[in-house]
Parts: C-alpha cells; structure tokens; sequence
C-alpha cells in the first residue's frame, strides 16, 4: 500500500519507486518509524511535494539516513558554527563543509514545499549557511598559513585580517537555493608576515582568497558548497583577487561605473573583524550613495535593463522569471533606483533586503499607496518559484519548464492544484511588477501638455531657421515671452554655438528634450524672457555634464524650484551656473526651505568632513567650499521664499562662517602639529589661540558675500618652543613663529582660489597696529595697546568684537578683557568729538548720496550713522550701565540701553526699525547683485528718526 494515499493519482508511480528506493537505502526501522508518522495528511504532502519537486531532496534523504525523521520531528534542525577540531587535513575540511551544505539546503527545500518556512526565513538561513562556511574555512586556512608564514602585519605592526565582502543576494541575506555567491576579497594595508619566511601581505591574502574558493567552490564526490564569482571585483577577472582597502577606495573613485554602484548597494561584511569590516564600508559608502543626487543612475539602469531585454529575446528567455519581463530583477531595479538616486540624502534607503525597503519607499512618498504590498507578494510569489525551480535538480535556473510532466510537477511542489492555476498566478503578479517598473523606470510626464510640448519642440529645432522666423516669434508672444525677438536670439544662440553641435549623441538628446521643458515652465512665471536669460548660463554650464539635465527632466518639481530662484535673485542664478552641483540642493524643497540651528550646521559640516580623506588637503578645501556654496544657497532659497526673517538670515550666515572657521583652524592646526609638534601647554581641546571676530561676523550681521574682518590672539609663552622631534620629521619652532604659521596656514585656507573659489576674502588690519602689527598678537600685548596706543575708532569697534573659534578658554579671557576696556569711563565730549570726527571722514570718502540717490549704509541718516550711535552710547556708558555691552550686535545694544533706562524706548524702537528696515534692503538689493543706493524719496521718515537722533546725542 502506498504511504501517500493523499497524493495525486499522476505522482503515485513516481512516488512508489521513491519510496520503495529510499527503505532500501536507510533500513526497514527508520522506514517503519518514518511511515508511522506519514498517517498524518499534512506530513504526507510535506513529503510527496519533496520527493516529486526536489530529486536533490530525494537524494539527500537517501544518502543520510536520520534526514528525514529528523525532519518530520523538528521544526528547525539549526544551524551552530562548524566545529573544525575533527577535521585533520583539508580534504576533511572540505567534507564537513558539504555535508553541513547538503543537510541545510535539503531542510530548507522540505520546509518551504511543506509550507512551514516562509521565503524570507528560508533565504536567511541560506544566507547564513553561506556566512558559516565562509568563516570556518577562512579560520581553517587563515590558521595554515599564518604557521607557515607568520602574520601579516602593517608597517605599526598592526595584525591584519581578509574582510570577505558578500555581493548581491549574499548582501542582503536573500541567497537562492542554487546560488552563486557573489564575493569581493579586501584587507586594510600593505606590508609583510612577520615569520622567517615572509611574504608581502598581498600575496599572503591572494592564497587565503584561492584556498577559500576551493574549499567552497570545487566539486567533490559530496558536492559542492556555493560556486564561487568573484567577478565583481575591481577590473573584473583580469584584476587582482585581493585588493587592500586604499587601493579598492581609488578604484571606486576613479574608476567606478555605474552598474558597480548598483552592486555595491547590497554589499555586506559577510567574514573578518568588525571594526576592519566598518571602515571598508565607510570608504565604499560616498561611491554607492553619492552626497550629491545624481539622476544618471535612472538613465544607467534603463540602459542595464534594455540590454538585458535584448539578451532575453535574442536567447529565447522570456519564460525567465528573474530577467524576463516582469521579473524579479525589475523588482529589483524598482527598489535601487531610488537606492542610489536618494541614499546618499536619506540613510534609512540604504537598507539592503529588498523587503524591507518597499514599505520604506511607500512611507517617503516614492512608491504610490498600496503599491509596497503588492510588489512584496509578487516578488514572494516570483522568488518562492524560483527556489522550487533550483531545488529540482540542485541547479541555479530560473526558466520555467516547457515540458508538461515537468510543469506539473512544479505546481504540485508549490501546493496548486495544477499549472495552469501556477501560470495563472504568474502572469498576473508579472504584469504588475511590468506596470510598476514601468511607472518608475520609464521618463516622468513632461511638464506642458503634449500639444504645447510639441510646439515648443518644434520652436527649439527650427530657432536658427529664417522660415520659422516669424511663426516662432508668435509661439514666443502668445507664451508670454516679451519682446519675443530677445528670447528667440537668447535660443537661436546657445542652438548655435559649437559646443551644442559638439556634444555626444546621449548629451544632445538630454538638450533637446530640456530645453521644451524649460520654455514651458518659465510661461508660467510671471516674467518668462527673465526667467529664460537668467537659466541659459546654467545650461552653458552643464552642456558637458548632462547628468545634470538629467537631474531636472527627470524632476519637474526641480524646474519649478530653479526657475522660482533664479527669478528671484540673480545672486542665485549666478551660483547654480558657476557651481551646478549645488542643483542637488533642490530635489529636496522640504530640507532646501527649513531652517537650521548653529548646531545643526556645525554638525553636518563635522559629518560632511568625516568623508573625506584626513590627508587631503585639497579635497578638505574642496568640501568647505561646497558646503559652505550648499548652505548659502539655502540660506538664500529659505530668504527669498519668507522662510526666513531678516535677523534670522544674519543669524544663519554667521552660524555658517563661524562653523567653516573652527573647521578651517582645525585643520590648520593638525597640518601645523604634524609638521612641528605642539606649542608648549597648547593641546588640540585648548589650542591657547583665538580667532576674534569684528564688524559683521561680530555684530552677527554677515550678509550674502560678506568679507571676514577678524583678529588673532594667542595666550601661550611666546619665547618657548613646540615639542617637534627632529627624528621624527617635526622640526621644533617657537611660540610665536607656531601661531603666526597658523594664522597664515588658516587664510590660505579660506582665501586660496580653488576650482569652487575662495571660502571667504578675509580683512585682518583691525589687529594692534594694522598691517604694521603683528599677525598674531598675545592677550597681554592685546591689553596693552588697547589701553595705551587704540584710538577711538578701534574701541568703537571693540563694540562689536567676540570670539568665535579656537581656545574656548582664551575667548572668555578675551571676553572678560573686552568687557573691562569698554566699561573704563571716558570724558564723553571728548569721545564725541572724536565719534563725529570719524564719521565726518567716513562720509567725505565712502558716501554714494545725492539729490536724487541714498546711500544706504554710508548715507545721512543711514546704517553707519546708527551704528555711530550705538558705538557712542556703549563707550560713553558701559562704566555705570556694563550690561549694555555684553552683546555685540546693534539690536540687542539698544534693547539694553532701553533696560537700563539710558535710552527711551520711543527713540531705541524707531532706531531698531530704521536699522532693520535699512538691512532688509541692503539684503534685497544684494540679492539682485545691485548697489545699496536707492531712490531718494525712499526711507525719509527713518532718516529723519535717525538724524534726529544724531543731532540728541551727536549734534
């Protein structure tokens, strides 16, 4: 009688023989106890799926005897760390190894035919059989040749260690039955074994790599245990097995396409040292997700996935369910093309099982509600076929059978009722996926209608024709684009120029498909032929970086957002075309129009200079260029859209300059240390030097463009020496010699003009003396001549002095000084003569006023007038009233003159107004790269306030 009663009819034979086969292979008890346990209908099916779906399973089962009534006793047989103790010679190693395969992936097949496994746990396991292989024979042969050779070390003597990277789905846990594992082998430096026989480390590694692939990779009398492909390396199969960390970093860099970056997503540290295996991510890290989003990656992957169409058809393999149509690989591509385009801004995407970024997806808002749940099922559907179709013969296939007796078979292994209920099921769950890839794959929706889209297409093909002259002329006018002959010539000029006809085929395409989307949009701004000019530098810019149009055909909202700022601001249009990078910035207007706190900036500078290399110099200068470009441009988006208030744009601009400070004269300080060690008492938490900030940055009043007028003091012994060792490479220097090195170090920082410019021009000649001063000056000399040699103006600007940067300590040394030199009393006409005097000399040379122009800053009645008067009060004052002086910028001082009863607050409110009201313009018209002149009829009524106020206090 048969032990299946329950089975199809169509299997009983098949399943006879099987049966009739196996008792003979493991005896008459254990066949006796395992057909006691078969009268269970559920235990029957689990088993009749196995045999008829798997002949691997059947095997198996046969071969090892305690298999199956292991099975049907347990719900998980386990999996512990192979115990190598046994194992005297590699060919044992080899065997443990294959048994420990076999007995896992046979579990992993009855479990996922009986229904007891879902597919994510079954790849999990296999994942993690591959992972406790990799590391037992990475011990076993480590241990080998280390006795042979010694350690490998690095020139410290630091041990080092192979980190084995897992590839593909061996990254993301999601390993097939019958897969390859995918493999990337890298140790951290260079250097040699420490034993009598000594090797380079690199060629140490290349024999670990070979005697690890064979142990997993060949073919013996019990199998296998994973193929081995170890061709996503750099260079591919003509590259090197190995690679150390420095050189793999160059590679990806430099060299790095696109398809390796889509690898490298999954990538995963599946062997060797976890902190080793952390600092090779984070130097993988900035190639895989890229700081700055970069749209070719979608152009990069139709490309992928129309030569693997192509191969498809041309082999006949549209019944592939992985590359087919439809297919698991466009779940795939659906999920890491928002990977590379977004991770590098939102880490949560760098996740790499496939599942548990869908739902991720939806919750940002880039798949459509519901769309996670239904590409999760149809991908469970696809990858549950696909392991049933690699457990038949043991195989990695993924192309459903032609065959009729091999179809039903499958269905019957999966639980339907027969093919046509599988292919039923098949064809459905692939036209979803088909609908999906294509909604996220293929080019967006263009901005304008297609009618209006085919217009402005035409315009832009036929722009340098004379025919089309006047017909374009009306397309032009009737979309707003006054006096049209000027948008015309502004297109029939870039049309010509020869950089146009010049561009590659993929560029020119790029060209032609932006420019319509351009013309369409800025229709819709209020002033079109404005909007048109101010971009078209852009263009220019990019012609020979097209990834950039990319960027902005593949997102109409980033069009939107360009043209608003462009619009606005001059200033802007003129950054984005001499910096395109900072285009990135607008992909995300949430984060572009969002203010920040001084910490958050500070913060993501430290983060931004984490990632690049500590020895590079110029790529440190590079990325505080960018950054401090990217958080101008938002500082002036969150400005020109109201997101930000006038004081608050201040406030913003010197957070920035201040972050950008202390990072600079950090790295001036390490680049100085490195070359003469340490001033004596000086540490890097108290560098005993400070950088003092005046005027704008120490009012807190920078505007767009601002230079940088600071100060440097240092506290240290000046005739004692740093602690280089000569022996060492680090030549010992005096004190002052140290910082005055430093400060000089720190400018050519900021002021150097790289390829992004300089960072800021900086102004040092309000130090002790002026250019005839020293560039650093101690505290104490700092006291001194404040005390004897300063004139009046340089008190007055001690007003608006702070520390910002460098020793905390010596900045509230500094502050505690500041305060004492400005509450010492003074004879107040004396001082106002002085304060007048000044002023007048200021007016005589800086003012722009006259009859029909006010000059907003250096006009009467103007900023400098108010500030005169609040650098009066303060220094004629502070001896009976200290509190007006403890803030530097000019609201605050008259608030506090209000407090202290010095000033009414009817006088103190109109002098704020004015003073905000006259900032807001200056900020404005900067903006507009315009002068701060304005109509004389403009801002009377704050003139008078103030001049009134000059003639109370001044006059």
């Amino acid at each position: 009688m048969s032990p299946f009663p329950a089975c199809p009819q169509q299997f009983q034979t098949q399943l006879d023989d099987q049966w009739q086969h196996w008792r003979e292979q493991v005896g008459a008890d254990i066949a006796a106890n395992v057909e006691s346990q078969l009268q269970d209908e559920t235990r029957q099916l689990a088993v009749a799926r196995s045999f008829v779906g798997s002949d691997f399973f059947f095997r198996q089962c046969c071969h090892n005897a305690e298999l199956l009534p292991a099975l049907l006793q347990s719900d998980d047989l386990g999996l512990q760390p192979l115990e190598l103790g046994d194992c005297d010679c590699d060919e044992a190693l080899e065997r443990a190894l294959r048994q420990l395969r076999n007995r896992v992936t046979a579990e992993a097949i009855y479990r996922d035919f009986a229904g007891q496994w879902d597919i994510p746990r079954v790849c999990a396991r296999l994942s993690e059989l591959a992972e406790v292989c990799i590391q037992a024979a990475l011990n076993w042969h480590r241990r080998a040749l280390v006795e042979r050779y010694g350690e490998p070390r690095d020139s410290d003597g630091n041990i080092q260690a192979l980190v084995v990277l897992g590839m593909g789905k061996l990254g993301a846990r999601e390993l097939n039955l019958s897969s390859d594992i995918d493999l990337i082998f890298a140790y951290c430096s260079p250097g040699h074994t420490d034993g009598e026989q000594s090797l380079e480390n690199q060629a140490f590694f290349q024999r670990l790599g070979q005697r690890l692939i064979k142990s997993l990779d060949a073919k013996t009398a019990d199998g296998f245990v994973f193929r081995v492909d170890m061709r996503l390396r750099p260079y591919g199969d003509s590259g090197p097995l190995v690679s150390h960390f420095a050189a793999l970093e160059d590679y990806y860099q430099t060299q790095g396409r696109e398809w390796e970056r889509y690898a490298m997503v999954k990538a995963r540290p599946v062997a060797g040292p976890d902190d080793a295996a952390d600092e090779l991510m984070e130097l993988l890290r900035p190639f895989t997700y890229r700081r700055y989003i970069d749209f070719s990656a979608i152009d990069a992957l139709r490309e992928m996935k129309a030569l693997i169409q192509r191969q498809v058809r041309a082999r006949g393999m549209d019944n592939n369910i992985k590359l087919g149509r439809g297919g698991i690989r466009e779940v795939e591509f659906i999920v890491q093309a928002f990977q590379l385009i977004r991770g590098g801004r939102e880490p949560a995407l760098r996740e790499r099982n496939l599942l548990i970024l869908l739902p991720l997806l939806e919750t940002d808002g880039h798949l459509q509600a519901g769309s996670a749940a239904q590409l999760a099922g149809t991908y469970l559907l696809l990858r549950r076929v696909e392991h049933a179709l690699q457990a038949e013969r043991d195989q990695q296939t993924q192309m459903l059978p032609d065959e009729g007796e091999r179809r039903a078979r499958l269905a019957f292994a999966l639980g339907r009722a027969d093919w046509n209920q599988l292919a039923g099921e098949l064809a459905d769950a692939r036209a979803l996926i088909q609908r999906e890839f294509d909604a996220v794959i293929a080019p967006p929706e263009e901005i304008a209608a297609p009618s209006a889209a085919e217009e402005l297409q035409s315009l832009w093909a036929s722009c340098n024709d004379d025919d089309s002259r006047d017909a374009n002329r009306q397309t032009l006018a009737a979309a707003g684009f006054e006096p049209p002959e000027e948008a015309l010539k502004l297109l029939a000029d870039l049309r010509g120029e020869r950089i146009v006809a010049a561009l590659p085929k993929d560029a020119r395409a790029r060209l032609h498909q932006f420019i319509p989307l351009l013309l369409a949009a800025a229709a819709q701004e209020q002033a079109p032929l404005l909007a048109l000019s101010r971009v078209l530098p852009l263009v220019r810019a990019v012609l020979r970086r097209s990834a950039y149009l990319v960027l902005i055909n593949e997102n109409p909202p980033v069009l939107k957002q360009l043209l608003r700022l462009c619009c606005a601001s001059p200033h802007i249009a003129e950054q984005l075309a001499r910096h395109p990078i900072l285009l990135d910035e607008l992909l995300d207007s949430r984060r572009l129009l969002a203010p920040s706190t001084a910490a958050d900036i500070a913060d993501e500078l430290r983060r931004e200079m984490l990632r690049v290399d500590p020895e590079d110099l110029e790529a440190q200068m590079e990325a505080l260029r960018h950054f401090k470009q990217s958080q101008s441009l938002r500082i002036a988006a969150q400005e020109v859209s109201g997101a930000l208030p006038l004081m608050k744009v201040s406030d913003s601009l010197t957070w920035l300059a201040e972050a950008i400070l202390q990072q600079s004269l950090a790295l001036a300080w390490t680049q100085m240390v490195e070359k003469h060690g340490a001033p004596a008492g000086a540490t890097a938490g108290d560098m005993r030097f400070a950088i003092i900030a005046y005027g704008k940055l120490g009012g807190l009043e920078l505007g767009h463009g601002s230079d940088l007028d600071i100060v440097f003091v240092h506290d240290a012994e000046p005739q004692q020496y740093t602690d280089g060792d000569a022996s060492a490479g680090k030549r010992s220097i005096d004190n002052l010699s140290f910082y005055t090195r430093l400060a000089q170090r720190l400018i050519h920082i900021l002021q150097t003009r790289t390829l992004s410019g300089p960072l800021y021009e900086v102004d040092t000649r309000l130090r002790p003396s002026g250019n005839s001063g020293l560039l650093v000056t101690s505290l104490t000399a700092f006291e001194k001549y404040q005390r004897e040699s300063a004139w009046t103006w340089e008190h007055q600007a001690l007003v608006r002095a702070r520390a910002v940067a460098g020793s905390a300590r010596l900045g509230g040394n500094f502050e505690q000084l500041r305060l004492e030199l400005l509450c010492e009393p003074r004879d107040e006409q004396e001082l106002r003569r002085e304060v007048v005097a000044m002023r007048d000399k200021m007016r005589a040379h800086l003012d722009k006023s006259n009859d029909q122009k006010f000059d907003l800053k250096q006009g009467p009645g103007g900023i400098v007038d108010i500030e005169f008067l609040v650098q009066y009060a303060a220094l004629a004052w502070a001896h009976k009233a200290p509190p007006i002086v403890r803030f530097t910028d000019n609201i605050r001082i008259l608030e506090c003159l209000i407090e202290a009863g010095l000033m009414s607050a009817h006088q103190a409110e109109h002098l704020i107004d004015a003073y905000k009201a006259y900032r807001s313009e200056g900020h404005r018209l900067a903006l507009q790269q315009l002068p701060g002149v304005v109509d004389g009829d403009q801002f009377k009524a704050e003139r008078k306030t103030v001049s009134t106020s000059w003639q109370q206090l001044l006059g």
